[in-house]
């Protein structure tokens, strides 16, 4: 797996692209909202609460693309540079064939399909170019946005698995349906 040059992803209305320091402001505002991590359980060591963590955190992002163990993207609208989200696969299973997505989005703009024609775009990169098998997703259980969201995009919830560090998320899955035909 090789995410070298960066893959930029254009949709209908967004350019999903690479994150970079110059987003700092936008990715301390996603991981320290209340809104939006109001379901997202992160230990100490994990929160970004000042400018210097968010660049730490770009940094670590960009880390992870160059060792090929996650791939982020951040959501803009085509005419507008600012992000609006963010996106990406990770916790790669060893053989590669399983991915985990994981997503965030400004409240201004939930509600108007924006997650939902990232999170399509990021299949489709993940199936056709990664060849990924499957890919999960962890959500709150409480979490009804998210959970919608995966649903209406054909994800599975797998009941029987669990999420050992947080007992309250619930496991979804989509399998590639190029491979399941």
């Amino acid at each position: 797996m090789k995410f070298s040059p960066f893959p930029e992803i254009q949709s209908k209305n967004l350019l999903l692209r690479q994150i970079v320091t110059s987003d700092c402001e936008s990715i301390l505002y996603f991981r320290s909202d209340k809104i939006i991590n109001k379901f997202i359980e992160r230990p100490e060591n994990r929160k970004t609460k000042t400018i210097d963590d968010a660049i730490k955190f770009i940094h670590q992002i960009d880390e992870n693309l160059e060792t090929n163990k996650s791939i982020a993207w951040g959501i803009t609208l085509k005419n507008d540079a600012k992000l609006i989200g963010t996106i990406c696969l990770w916790n790669f299973s060893q053989n590669n064939k399983t991915a985990e997505v994981g997503y965030d989005l400004n409240p201004d703009f939930q509600k108007r399909g924006f997650m939902s024609e990232s999170l399509k775009s990021v299949l489709e990169y993940g199936f056709t170019t990664l060849n990924l098998v499957s890919i999960e997703a962890y959500t709150h259980e409480k979490n009804q946005n998210s959970r919608t969201l995966l649903e209406k995009n054909n994800f599975t919830l797998l009941s029987d698995k669990k999420d050992e560090d947080n007992l309250n998320n619930l496991v979804y899955e989509i399998k590639n349906p190029i491979l399941n035909k």
